[in-house]
Formats: C-alpha cells, structure tokens, sequence
C-alpha cells in the first residue's frame, strides 16, 4: 500500500516537493525532531489532490508553516506532514487591504505594508510565524494581534472545498482559533489597515524590534514564548520567582535572559525540551498555585 501511495504522490507533486523520513528539525525553530514518513510541500493548486490521496489511503496528514511553534517529538510522526511555505507566499496591497498566502512570512507581510504607509502591522514584524500559522493561532505581541486587522480568510475545508470565512467566524481569541478544530486549512487571508505616517511606522518597528534584541535569548533555537500567558499573572515573572532562571535539562535551559523562554542551548533533544516544560509546570503550580499552559504545540511520537 506505501508503494501505490508513494506511486500517486509522485504524480501530483514535482521531486523537489516531496521526501520520505525528513528530519523535523530543520523545519522546526527548536531544531529538535525525529523524521515525518512523507514530508510535501505543494502549492495551492496541490493541496486539494495530496488530501484526496491521503483520504483514499487512511494516511494521516498535519500542515505545519514555519515551524516556530512546534515540538516535534524524537520518534518522528508517522503520517504526511504538509508544509505551506514558500510555494504559497504570495502578498498583494490594494488600497488598505494587504492580502497574503498562507505561506508568507508575517514579517515579510508586515514589511510589505510598512513600504506602502499602512499601519496596524507593527507588532507583527518581528513573529517568526507564517501569515496561515499566525491566523491559527490568532498571534500577537506588544499588544497586538491578528483578529485586530483580520478581514476574512479562505481556507480549504477537509472534503476539498475552498471557502470564504469573515474573522467573526473564526471564535478568535487568546492564542485561539477554531482553524485546528474545523481541520480547516488556511490558503490566504485578507489584513484591513490603514494609512500612516511612512517615518511613525518605521520608527515602531525599530523600537519593537530593539525590544526584541535586548530583551529574548535570539541566539538559540527556541519556539518563541513557551507558555501562555496565566490571567492576572506573567508566565516569565512566576517562572523567575521560582527560582528556575537558567534550569536545565539535558541541552534544554530556561532562558537566563527571559525566563518565558525554554532555549534549545546545546544539543537538546526534544525529550529534553517537553520535560523541562514540565518541570516548570510542576514548580509553578507547587509555588503559586498556577498551571502554565503551553503555548508551544506537541506533534509526532516522544
């Protein structure tokens, strides 16, 4: 059955669009991961015929964009791994509409915008994410966040429909969207902004982006910030007051520069990473009697 399987995907997609057991962790920020069975990379036209195929099989299938929120566990995933990226990266601006592929880098999004004097996109110049991953998870920083400016999104539903989804149906909220839970798949989404002043704009995301420099660990691989941020209290600031400022295990540290962060400092492994998550949830909650929630999304086998 994997030979007929593997026989039809190699009809839908080119060589260089398509692998068997490719290691997750070089499409992960964390770059930590065991290998994906089948790893594809379609563009639009593509998508609908890969799920068809995986339907027809009973293959599972996950869609992941740029890895920068994901642990993947050491085992691997079995199943096909879809990566909507640089074949769906698309941007396009009319007057104050920015609409973007699912596979644009939100940075490079918001960048777009800034060069043609709209604004409403700062906070999102410096999310490592995908414009489809920073809609499935309504990202944000800085106080901003995507349902601020989201129009509309088409997505693929999972019987190969396109449709054509306003944000109000997408039950936004703190790190939230119903996108997962719909098996739903984000093909492009349309931004509403406005004009601004070209040096204003420039200047925020300069200021964000010096924030960003001085205050998160850049320099080792990680999923951003780790855990969701408790009601009443900070994430990073609980975990400081633990006592867990620079805890380690194996290869995985809380950052010493900001506690929100679990670094990947020397060679990790995710088994590493997932139980140093839980280390610190255990910590947390004995102290202040708080349960941290990840942020960061497990997948695959640990």
């Amino acid at each position: 059955m994997k030979e007929e399987f593997l026989k039809h995907l190699q009809r839908i997609l080119r060589e260089d669009q398509r692998a068997l057991e490719e290691n997750m962790s070089s499409h992960v920020t964390f770059r930590t991961g065991g290998p994906a069975e089948y790893y594809v990379r379609p563009n639009r036209q593509q998508i609908q015929p890969v799920l068809e195929l995986c339907r027809r099989f009973d293959v599972p299938w996950m869609v992941i964009g740029n890895g920068s929120n994901l642990l993947v566990g050491d085992r691997g995933i079995r199943g096909l791994v879809m990566e909507i990226g640089r074949m769906m990266d698309r941007i396009s601006i009319d007057g104050e509409f920015v609409t973007a592929e699912a596979g644009a880098l939100l940075s490079s999004a918001a960048r777009y915008a800034a060069k043609e004097s709209l604004t409403g996109m700062e906070f999102a110049s410096g999310i490592p994410g995908t414009v489809g991953g920073a809609v499935v998870m309504n990202a944000g920083a800085y106080g901003g966040e995507i349902k601020q400016i989201l129009k509309s999104v088409t997505v693929l539903t999972e019987d190969g429909q396109e449709r054509e989804l306003g944000a109000e149906e997408l039950d936004l909220g703190y790190r939230h969207s119903c996108i997962l839970e719909r098996r739903l798949i984000v093909l492009e989404a349309k931004l509403q902004l406005s004009k601004g002043n070209p040096e204003e704009i420039s200047d925020r995301m300069e200021e964000l982006k010096n924030r960003r420099v001085e205050k998160q660990p850049l320099e080792y691989p990680s999923a951003g910030s780790t855990f969701k941020r408790p009601e009443g209290y900070f994430a990073g600031k609980l975990i400081q007051d633990t006592g867990l400022r620079g805890y380690q295990v194996g290869g995985a540290q809380v950052s010493e520069k900001h506690c929100g962060f679990v670094i990947n400092r020397e060679k990790a492994v995710s088994k590493d990473i997932r139980q140093l998550i839980t280390d610190v949830q255990d910590q947390v909650e004995a102290q202040f009697g708080v349960r941290l929630e990840p942020e960061v999304k497990f997948i695959g086998d640990f």
